[in-house]
């Protein structure tokens, strides 16, 4: 059974001719005869009856009642689609690593749902790692993340650049790379991006660090350093309302002033439905000045 069987009983009930029928649809008569026989032949019972004027048989009334139900659907559905590509609406599962989280989607999606509230987005927070494998398995739709390395089958493109900094309480002063690896060091866990990154500093340096604590999010490294447990590389972006507030201080290491990309990541060769098309726009579109803007 197909669409233009059912096209074609709707068109013989109205018309109650295969022949008017037929230029309705713009087919031939025999065309006409050859659907609805396909159609008999698949349920097993005889719709139309042939005599002058055609009608409908009993089955053929209860068919046609369906039919028109599916085909009501399908115009229906054509029409969602066709609104779809007006007014973008879907669902966009999305990863960032929390300290991008919470620095900068507030502001991007805040705008984001107030120009398109029929398009959902749910935030997975995860490494940046991690990220790259769950959009290249089909986990999440986009990322956000730090890009270190280039992978074949992922598309990015840069938003911003962040650096790591060296944070400690206000009552800590330290000014050389060197001195890392004699105050206790609270770390990101490996498979960070803040912690990769900072681990290729130390072995370029032959520098030892004293890793007292290992968390898993800046989040959680901001407040240790707070209570004065030790020193941390995290991200300049992540701890902006820290060091206006003098809750952390910032200390200048000229061997960690790399800037380092941070971008929107998606499969190459997927289909973008338009909920994706129109984020990745946005987020595209937007100027640098953007993410990095205070609250």
């Amino acid at each position: 059974m197909n669409i233009n069987q059912l096209e074609t009983l709707l068109a013989i009930s109205k018309t109650m001719s295969f022949r008017k029928a037929g230029e309705l649809l713009n087919l031939t008569q025999p065309a006409v005869s050859a659907q609805i026989k396909n159609l008999e032949d698949e349920f097993g019972t005889i719709l139309v009856d042939r005599n002058q004027p055609v009608t409908l048989t009993d089955s053929g009334k209860i068919f046609l009642e369906h039919a028109e139900k599916i085909l009501q659907q399908v115009n229906e559905l054509k029409q969602r689609l066709a609104d779809m590509q007006q007014t973008p609406q879907g669902h966009i599962q999305l990863g960032t690593t929390t300290s991008i989280a919470m620095q900068i989607l507030p502001r991007v999606l805040s705008y984001f749902q107030d120009q398109f509230p029929l398009i959902k987005t749910t935030i997975h927070s995860m490494p940046s790692s991690q990220i790259m494998a769950s959009v290249e398995s089909g986990l999440i739709d986009i990322g956000i993340a730090y890009l270190f390395e280039k992978h074949p089958a992922l598309e990015t493109s840069v938003l911003y650049y962040d650096t790591f900094e060296l944070v400690v309480s206000p009552r800590r002063n330290h000014t050389s790379i060197y001195s890392l690896a004699d105050i206790p060091m609270i770390m990101l866990t490996p498979e960070t991006a803040g912690r990769r990154f900072l681990d290729q500093i130390l072995s370029r340096y032959k520098i030892e660090p004293r890793i007292v604590m290992e968390l898993s999010s800046s989040e959680e490294v901001k407040r240790m350093v707070e209570l004065n447990l030790g020193a941390a590389v995290i991200s300049k972006m992540s701890i902006a309302n820290e060091v206006r507030a003098g809750t952390l201080k910032m200390i200048k290491v000229n061997e960690l002033e790399i800037p380092r990309p941070v971008g929107v990541v998606y499969k190459a060769g997927r289909y973008l439905n338009t909920a994706l098309q129109q984020f990745l726009n946005d987020l595209k579109g937007m100027p640098e000045t953007q993410f990095l803007g205070s609250e």
